[in-house]
């Protein structure tokens, strides 16, 4: 086995919000199996994901050091940090912080102008999650409840002034 990894969402499988349900990979590398800068190569570009503010929003990933991971504005960007640790004799030796690199630092930059770009988009899709994806929030909830005070917005196309047709 190279990998595992664990990416459950529990709002899914519960129907509603019951707790935490942050993902985990355990990478094998050398040895036959991917070099660890390899494995690590994925995390220099600020990929969009849910996970921001309560699981609600899309956010760009942010490679950050042990010590850097507490996420602040509008709860994220959402952090992702790699602990490193060698074998020997059966016994796990470490970790080693391995996104304490200031070669991630690009990638640091890009997701914080990823996130100023979503965050300008305000409390709407692409940056919400789709009503139906929303985890831990009140709005499913509350359109469920206000669904009979909304009309239908209209399809027609208005005729330009001037183009000879009004």
């Amino acid at each position: 086995t190279a990998a595992a990894t664990s990416t459950q969402r529990l709002s899914l499988i519960a129907g509603k919000y019951v707790g935490k349900d942050d993902p985990v990979m355990i990478v094998r590398c050398q040895s036959g199996l991917p070099a660890v800068g390899e494995a690590l190569e994925p995390f220099t570009f600020a990929y969009s994901v849910a996970g921001c503010m309560r699981g609600s929003h899309h956010a760009p990933l942010m490679p950050v050091a042990v010590g850097q991971a507490h996420p602040s504005r509008f709860d994220g960007p959402p952090r992702v940090v790699a602990l490193g640790f060698q074998i020997k004799d059966g016994r796990l030796i470490g970790p080693r912080d391995m996104f304490d690199d200031p070669a991630l630092g690009g990638a640091r930059r890009q997701a914080g102008e990823v996130m100023d770009y979503l965050r300008r988009h305000g409390p709407f899709e692409p940056h919400r999650l789709p009503l139906e994806e929303l985890e831990y929030t009140t709005m499913t909830s509350l359109t469920k409840r206000l669904a009979h005070r909304w009309t239908p917005m209209t399809t027609e196309v208005a005729t330009p002034v001037g183009s000879g047709t009004e």
